[in-house]
């Protein structure tokens, strides 16, 4: 592997690495305005983040990179009132996340591109889920939209505390 293509690849870990981190914050948002029926599914995501999350890290040390950190907080997209408002934020959640994935496929070879489109997969499964919509290619056209946001559609707080 060249030093341009790991260094690619290494940047796009990172990145799915930073969007992870902040799933991770949005579902401990989700899981406490989620209602009691959903609860169940939104652990499972949380789980599942938090399992991507330490995955990664251990591929950015296996590159030489040092893995990027999580914020202390992040601000949310929009107001998490309510349990419909957290189906909302989780859906968005899913959707950022796969289209890091997405980034993370194209830059990445081998067993490390097959891990980024399950991942990617998984994403827009729990997608679908959560928005009861579908995209024709998942991870690409949320691309397009939400400028301005950063991985997973949040975007790193100022404060270490942030209320939901």
């Amino acid at each position: 592997m060249s030093d341009e293509a790991k260094s690619a690849e290494l940047a796009a870990l990172q990145a799915a690495l930073a969007a992870e981190h902040a799933a991770v914050y949005g579902y401990g948002v989700v899981g406490g305005r989620i209602s009691a029926a959903r609860r169940p599914e939104a652990r499972s995501a949380y789980d599942a983040h938090r399992a991507r999350r330490d995955a990664l890290i251990r591929e950015v040390r296996d590159l030489g990179g040092q893995p990027v950190a999580a914020n202390a907080g992040y601000a949310l997209p929009f107001p998490v009132p309510d349990s419909p408002a957290a189906v909302r934020l989780a859906a968005r959640l899913e959707e950022r996340v796969a289209g890091v994935y997405a980034d993370l496929v194209r830059a990445a070879t081998g067993a490390r591109r097959g891990a980024a489109a399950a991942a990617l997969r998984e994403a827009a499964v729990r997608a679908v889920r959560w928005s009861g919509e579908s995209v024709a290619f998942p991870g690409l056209a949320e691309r397009s939209s939400g400028a301005g946001t950063g991985a997973a559609g949040t975007t790193p707080s100022a404060t270490a505390s942030v209320s939901p």
